[in-house]
């Protein structure tokens, strides 16, 4: 089994511990499956065997194209650079009656929540969403019959044999969708980089303008008693997205599988639009895209808090609230990224929100 080449620097001076690609949610890729080998014509010759015969063997198959889910990988960005698969043809028959061995399958790792569809009619092949899914996308070609297969009482000296079955080649288009438990949605600079930071490991960028988030980031979140939550940092919503405005189907793409929403409102926007505004807009958003990401889960968190003075939060807080109109939605949360107010509290809402239970031997303080 020969496994695919995965993702490295293309600088030979960057160590690999250091290189970080960017999530790539797209890319069409060339397979191609092994030929069968050959059926081999041969005809027994030794001394003291008087009645030799054909003794051609068969030619080995070739190797398949695999796809198999990875739950280490988050990108297709490997396939940028090396979008060319082939698998090895299988080996042709020999005398003695021994069969070709069969080439090795061409196994290729892909992350897992990659949709493949056939390039040329974009009919789709498979949901790849499971660990360690097997995905047989190109056949290889079977072994062709050597002289021995046809030997009989009226032909005791076949002098012919078939050659290998031709490979199977095709080109597959693939299409990432991030599985993720939960999801950071907002407008652009509502803190959702800084709170995926404040929760996680991941060190996605942060600055103090719109859109600085250019595709998603996961982390991964730790709870109390050995819980976890795979949480996706995704671009900012605007008015439009639905219909491909700004970064558009690119990000709604990838909320479709995340188990649910939290939707982070900035409390003080800088350009000093209404919080209960912004949130009305982007779920017009959701709901132009799909009814079913509109009936999503979903948490609200008032996010940002630090930067109101302390004397105007529980007004403010009860204003957005009261404009707010989430009937589905518990009450807001109270968050801040910067200072790590209310976090704890966000994690144990959105593990609850999830329906996975407190583990056994857990106990809340």
């Amino acid at each position: 089994m020969i496994h695919a080449r995965r993702y490295q620097s293309l600088d030979p001076l960057m160590p690999p511990c250091l290189f970080r690609p960017m999530l790539i949610d797209h890319a069409t890729i060339d397979v191609r499956a092994g030929k069968g080998g050959d059926g081999c014509v041969s005809l027994r010759r030794e001394k003291f065997v008087p009645k030799g015969g054909p003794d051609g063997g068969d030619g080995g198959d070739g190797g398949n194209v695999v796809l198999v889910g990875d739950p280490s990988l988050s990108t297709l960005a490997s396939f940028t650079y090396s979008p060319h698969f082939r698998a090895p043809n299988g080996r042709p028959g020999m005398g003695k009656s021994m069969r070709g061995a069969d080439g090795a399958d061409c196994v290729i790792p892909v992350p897992l929540g990659t949709i493949v569809f056939d390039a040329d009619d974009s009919t789709i092949l498979a949901d790849i969403d499971v660990p360690g899914r097997r995905l047989v996308v190109a056949r290889g070609g079977k072994g062709g019959f050597g002289n021995e297969h046809f030997k009989s009482a009226t032909n005791q000296t076949p002098r012919s044999a078939t050659p290998g079955e031709p490979s199977q080649q095709r080109t597959l288009r693939l299409e990432l969708k991030l599985i993720a438990d939960v999801g950071l949605v907002g407008k652009p600079n509502a803190g959702k980089s800084t709170m995926l930071r404040a929760i996680s490991r991941a060190n996605p960028k942060v600055a103090d303008y719109p859109f600085t988030t250019r595709y998603p980031h996961l982390g991964i979140a730790q709870l109390p008693g050995e819980r976890r939550l795979v949480v996706a940092d995704l671009p900012g919503l605007i008015e439009g997205a639905a219909s491909g405005a700004g970064l558009g189907h690119d990000f709604l793409r990838h909320i479709e599988r995340t188990g649910v929403l939290v939707h982070l409102l900035d409390v003080a926007p800088v350009d000093g639009s209404d919080p209960a505004d912004n949130y009305h807009a982007i779920r017009t958003e959701l709901a132009r895209y799909s009814q079913a990401l509109a009936e999503k889960p979903e948490i609200i968190a008032l996010n940002k808090i630090d930067l109101i003075p302390q004397a105007r939060r529980a007004a403010m807080i009860e204003r957005i609230a009261s404009m707010l109109n989430a009937p589905d939605a518990p009450e807001p949360l109270v968050t801040s990224g910067a200072t790590g107010q209310g976090l704890a509290q966000l994690l144990e809402a959105c593990w609850n929100r999830l329906g996975k239970g407190e583990p056994s031997g857990w106990r809340s303080n």
